[in-house]
């Protein structure tokens, strides 16, 4: 669980992180862009309104290519042509700027063909500004070349320090979580052991209760039936109580020691019948029908007794909720590399919001109904434990469409090597 905590809390560090990140990159890159643009504006507005005076950064235009002449300059280069009434090129001005004429027709067509006064000419690599005054139409154009090599150099630095932040922040996040989750780790740890102690020095008690219970019921006839009545009921209380210390008990151990386990090779088929035959005469009882399909000479490598017990805790679920005139299916089959053994009841279904909540203890669905069956919410947390310590996955789907509720565990044939 400590280790789960501990995942989530880095996880959530890092993302709020790369999100103030990407937020914070992207108002830079965005402010840039706009600051950039309005540089290129401001050249072509200048260049239309005013002469040029002084020297301009060389800038060489052709239908072919773009080629900018030299080292990139820090001002931008801009060049403007003038239009007749008809349309027609009068002029190009600016100096240092080689235009190729044909190159200056397609760049005012696709210019005026754009429909805006101010845009782009992407494939030109150009900016555009249209200027009508009482001198006749104006266009001016400013290469965004330094403008785009300035955002690629943006992104590239913004990716680095990024990617640098992001690490620098998981390894904060690691300690912090190490650091913010100690007392918590430290008390779970003091729970365990509560737990595995208070388990063991009540099975020594239990066990005394039960075996007096035993020998005054074994005497019967010196004890008056109203007497029997009180022995027999406090004999089924300490057996109750004596099953919730086990599973406690079970629950502690594999908190503290989930690697100690002794890993045989058995045959899963009769480990599941003989979890299955002694349900038998209680689902006779119960008035279910109880059912298998149990294909033959399947081999497991795992925990005999643990698996026993799984497939128990499983059968005996379904068997309290199946309901009267229920049927209870056992099935047990071969699934690629995988064992796969599921248990079928149709009983009623179990409330989708509560399906993720199953497997944890002490969780009841209906409480109400879980007392009157003796439960405690432990049963599943149980078999889900025996899964996972088999390097296998359980699960569960119920639902009015598929007549009740299906457990389904999925055992590798051979445990992964540690």
């Amino acid at each position: 669980m400590i280790l789960k905590l501990r995942k989530k809390f880095i996880l959530i560090n890092m993302l709020l992180v790369g999100v103030v990140l990407l937020v914070v990159f992207c108002a830079v890159c965005l402010s840039t862009h706009h600051r950039l643009r309005e540089e290129s504006l401001n050249a072509m507005r200048q260049a239309v309104s005013h002469p040029f005076d002084g020297e301009l950064p060389h800038l060489e235009i052709s239908r072919k290519e773009r080629r900018p002449g030299g080292k990139p300059m820090p001002m931008t280069p801009v060049f403007i042509v003038e239009l007749a009434g008809d349309g027609s090129v009068t002029s190009v001005r600016g100096k240092n700027v080689t235009v190729d004429p044909d190159a200056v027709t397609e760049l005012v067509d696709a210019a005026r063909a754009d429909g805006t006064r101010v845009g782009r000419l992407p494939s030109y690599g150009l900016r555009y500004l249209i200027s009508d005054n009482r001198e006749g139409v104006r266009i001016a154009f400013a290469d965004t070349g330094n403008e785009r090599q300035s955002m690629r150099n943006l992104l590239l630095t913004s990716l680095v320090v990024g990617t640098c932040a992001l690490g620098a922040f998981f390894a904060i996040s690691v300690y912090l979580a190490r650091w913010a989750l100690r007392p918590a780790e430290r008390a779970w740890k003091q729970q365990q052991q509560f737990v595995a102690d208070a388990s063991h020095e009540l099975k020594t008690p239990l066990t005394v209760i039960l075996a007096n219970m035993g020998i005054l019921l074994s005497a019967r006839e010196q004890i008056g039936p109203q007497e029997i009545k009180w022995v027999e009921n406090t004999q089924a209380e300490a057996q109750r109580m004596k099953r919730l210390v086990d599973d406690l008990l079970f629950l502690a151990r594999a908190d503290s020691a989930k690697s100690c386990l002794t890993f045989s090779r058995f045959s899963l088929s009769d480990a599941v019948w003989s979890a299955l035959l002694p349900f038998e005469a209680l689902a006779f009882e119960q008035g279910v029908d109880l059912q298998s399909e149990i294909q033959p000479d399947l081999w497991l490598t795992g925990h005999e007794g643990q698996i026993r017990q799984l497939a128990a805790i499983l059968i005996d679920n379904a068997c309290k909720y199946a309901g009267k005139q229920g049927i209870v299916t056992v099935t047990l089959r071969r699934a690629g590399e995988q064992l796969l053994l599921s248990v079928h009841n149709t009983g009623a279904p179990i409330p989708e919001e509560t399906l993720p909540h199953l497997f944890e203890r002490f969780y009841r669905a209906d409480p109400s109904r879980a007392r009157e069956q003796g439960g405690y919410g432990l049963g599943l947390a149980i078999a889900q434990t025996i899964v996972e310590s088999h390097h296998g996955r359980i699960s569960v789907e119920s639902s009015a469409g598929q007549g009740g509720t299906c457990f389904t565990v999925r055992l590798p044939q051979q445990p992964p090597r540690s």
